[in-house]
C-alpha cells in the first residue's frame, strides 16, 4: 500500500466522522491514482456509511387508515406496524439484519425441559417512556392482553401453546407451554406483542407509552404520526434521529411525487411502473430486497362455492401468473405455487405439480364440480400493493377463457383491511411473511387463527402444526413441514400470486445500513435504524 493509498483509508475513516472536507478527500485519491469522479464518489460513500444524530425524516407509507388504533391485537399493515411497534415500542427479542434471533428487552433466554420451558431474562435499567422501569409483571401482562377466550387478537394462535406465564423474581419471566417450541424466542418478536406497562393488572395500549426509540407526539388516524427520540432509549446509539413522521399515502402516484418533490424523504412499495424514471434521478436511492412477503387471493372455504375443493383447484389453474409477474410486477417478484412459505424459510419445499395456467385442468376441476360455467365476484384495491386491481382485471381475461366469470369489484382503499378483507369471499390481499414455517401457519392457516383468512380447517394440518412445532429431530421436522406445505397447495383456500420483492425508494440525505428483509421497511424499523447522510 503506498503512502497516499494509506492516508486515503484514514481519510475515509475521518469522511465518516465529518472530519475532512471534500476537497481534500478528492485531493488524495487523485494523489493515490483515482479520477476526481471516482474520489467524489468514495467520498460521498464515505459519508453516508457512518451513522450520525440528529434530524428529523418523513416517511410516505402505502398504508394507513382511519380505523388505526394504538393496540397491538390489530396492527393490520405497515403503518401501524412501523409507526407504533418499530417507532414506540420493543419485544422481548428481535430479528437482526442477518435473519438471526438477538436479545431485545430480554437480555437473555434460555429453554429447558426439552423446549417447554423458556426462561427469558429481562435487560437491567429499562424504563417505559414515562420513566417506569421494566417488570416481569409488565411482560406478563403484555402477552395475556393477547390471550384467553375473548381475544381477538392477531397473536392468540401464536400464544395458544402457552399454558403458564409467571414473573420470577425482579428480572426473570418464565413461559411454560404445552409442548416443545425450538421456535419460541423468534414468536415472542412478533410486533403484536410489544411490552406496554401495567395499569390495574392490565397492560396500558390506549397512551401509546412503551419503551422504544421514540415516544407518540401525535397521531391522526389514515393521515400521520408523529414521533420524538427517546432520550432514555436502552439502546444508547439509537436512534440516530431526532423526530420522524409516519405519513399515509395510499394512492402510489402520490406517494412518488412527495417523494420527488420533497414532501417526503422515502417511500415504501416504490411504484413499479415508474422505477426507470426515479433511476435517472440523481437525487433519489432505491432499495429492492427479497423477503418472505406475498400477494396472495384468500378465498373463503366455509360458503359457496369456494367450500368445493375442485372449484378452488380450477381457480388455481384459471389464472397466469407468469403474465401477472411480468405486466404487473416487471420481473420485481416470483411466481407463486400455493405455498406461502417462501425458498429462504428453513424446511420449504415447491410442492408438486405447480399450478400453472391451464385452461384443460380448469375444466376438468369444474367438471367434477358437477359446473359447466362458475361466476365469482373478486375484490381488489390498489392499497395492497399498487397495480392490484390491474392484476384482478388480467385475472378476469385469463378465467373467462375457461368458462369462469370474474366480476371485478374495485373496493376503496380506506379501512379495506377491515370492511373487505376476511369480510367477502374472494379478495386480493398481501402478506409479509414469516421467518419460519410454524409461525407462518400458525398465524394464518391454523384452524382457530384469528386470520385464518381462508376459514380453512384441516384436520390432518392441525394435527401436524402441533407435532412440528415440539418435534427437535431435523429429519422428522423437515417432513412434517413438507406435508403442511403440500396440503396448504392441494387444499387450501390460498392461492399464491407471487412473492414480491420489497421495493423503496428515498432521498439520498438518508443513509442506512444493511437492511433486514424480514419485515418490509427494514424489519419495520427503519425509523430506529436510519439516519440522515
Amino acid at each position: 500500500m503506498s503512502e497516499f493509498e494509506h492516508k486515503l483509508k484514514i481519510a475515509t475513516r475521518l469522511a465518516g466522522k465529518s472530519k475532512v472536507s471534500r476537497r481534500d478527500f478528492v485531493q488524495l485519491a487523485l494523489a493515490a491514482g483515482f479520477t476526481a469522479a471516482a474520489g467524489n464518489a468514495m467520498f460521498i460513500k464515505a459519508v453516508r456509511a457512518e451513522p450520525k444524530k440528529g434530524g428529523s425524516a418523513r416517511f410516505g407509507l402505502a398504508h394507513g387508515a382511519t380505523t388505526d388504533t394504538l393496540d397491538p391485537v390489530g396492527y393490520p399493515d405497515t403503518f401501524t406496524q412501523c409507526a407504533f411497534w418499530g417507532g414506540l415500542s420493543n419485544s422481548l427479542t428481535e430479528i437482526d439484519a442477518k435473519g438471526d434471533i438477538v436479545a431485545d428487552l430480554a437480555e437473555s433466554f434460555e429453554p429447558s425441559d426439552g423446549a417447554r420451558k423458556w426462561v427469558f431474562r429481562l435487560r437491567k435499567g429499562v424504563t417505559f417512556h414515562h420513566g417506569k422501569t421494566v417488570t416481569p409483571d409488565d411482560v406478563v401482562a403484555s402477552f395475556r392482553h393477547h390471550m384467553g377466550p375473548q381475544s381477538k387478537s392477531a397473536a392468540k394462535s401464536l400464544l395458544e401453546p402457552i399454558t403458564d406465564i409467571k414473573a420470577d423474581g425482579p428480572e426473570n419471566v418464565i413461559f411454560t407451554l404445552k409442548d416443545g417450541s425450538a421456535d419460541f424466542p423468534y414468536l415472542v418478536s412478533d410486533y403484536h406483542i410489544p411490552i406496554m406497562p401495567t395499569n390495574d393488572g392490565k397492560s396500558d395500549w390506549q397512551s401509546g407509552i412503551r419503551t422504544g426509540p421514540f415516544t407518540l407526539e401525535k397521531f391522526e388516524p389514515g393521515l400521520s404520526a408523529r414521533l420524538k427520540r427517546n432520550p432514555n432509549y436502552h439502546k444508547s446509539n439509537q436512534p440516530y434521529l431526532d423526530e420522524v413522521e409516519f405519513i399515509a399515502i395510499t394512492d402510489v402516484t402520490a406517494r412518488t411525487n412527495a417523494l420527488t418533490t420533497g414532501a417526503v424523504d422515502w417511500i415504501g412499495r416504490a411504484d413499479l411502473k415508474t422505477l426507470d424514471l426515479l433511476k435517472r434521478n440523481p437525487d433519489v436511492e432505491l432499495l429492492e430486497l427479497s423477503g418472505y412477503g406475498h400477494y396472495v387471493l384468500p378465498m373463503n372455504t366455509t360458503v359457496a362455492p369456494f367450500d368445493n375443493n375442485d372449484v378452488r383447484m380450477a381457480m388455481k389453474y384459471a389464472i397466469d401468473r407468469d403474465e401477472i409477474q411480468k405486466k404487473i410486477f416487471r420481473g420485481h417478484a416470483t411466481v407463486g405455487n400455493d405455498n406461502p412459505i417462501p425458498k429462504s424459510v428453513k424446511y420449504a419445499i415447491d410442492p408438486e405439480p405447480r399450478h400453472k395456467y391451464d385452461p384443460d385442468r380448469v375444466k376438468f376441476h369444474l367438471k367434477r364440480a358437477g359446473l359447466d360455467s362458475l361466476k365469482v365476484d373478486l375484490s381488489a384495491a390498489d392499497v395492497i400493493f399498487a397495480g392490484a386491481v390491474d392484476a384482478a382485471i388480467l385475472i378476469k381475461e385469463t378465467a373467462a377463457r375457461c368458462g369462469i366469470d370474474i366480476n371485478v369489484v374495485r373496493e376503496a382503499d380506506d379501512a379495506y383491511w377491515d370492511n373487505i378483507w376476511m369480510k367477502k369471499s374472494w379478495c386480493v390481499a398481501s402478506w409479509s411473511g414469516r421467518p419460519t414455517a410454524d409461525w407462518m401457519f400458525s398465524t394464518v392457516y391454523a384452524a382457530d387463527a384469528a386470520w385464518n383468512e381462508t376459514f380453512w380447517k384441516n384436520k390432518r394440518f392441525n394435527e401436524l402444526l402441533l407435532q412440528g412445532r415440539a418435534e427437535l429431530d431435523e429429519a422428522k421436522r423437515a417432513a412434517i413441514y413438507a406435508e403442511m406445505q403440500q396440503l396448504v397447495h392441494d387444499d387450501g383456500g390460498v392461492i399464491v400470486l407471487v412473492f414480491n420483492n420489497f421495493v423503496t425508494a428515498n432521498s439520498r440525505k438518508l443513509a442506512h445500513g444493511d437492511v433486514a428483509a424480514n419485515w418490509e421497511n427494514d424489519g419495520l424499523k427503519i425509523a430506529e435504524r436510519w439516519w440522515l447522510a
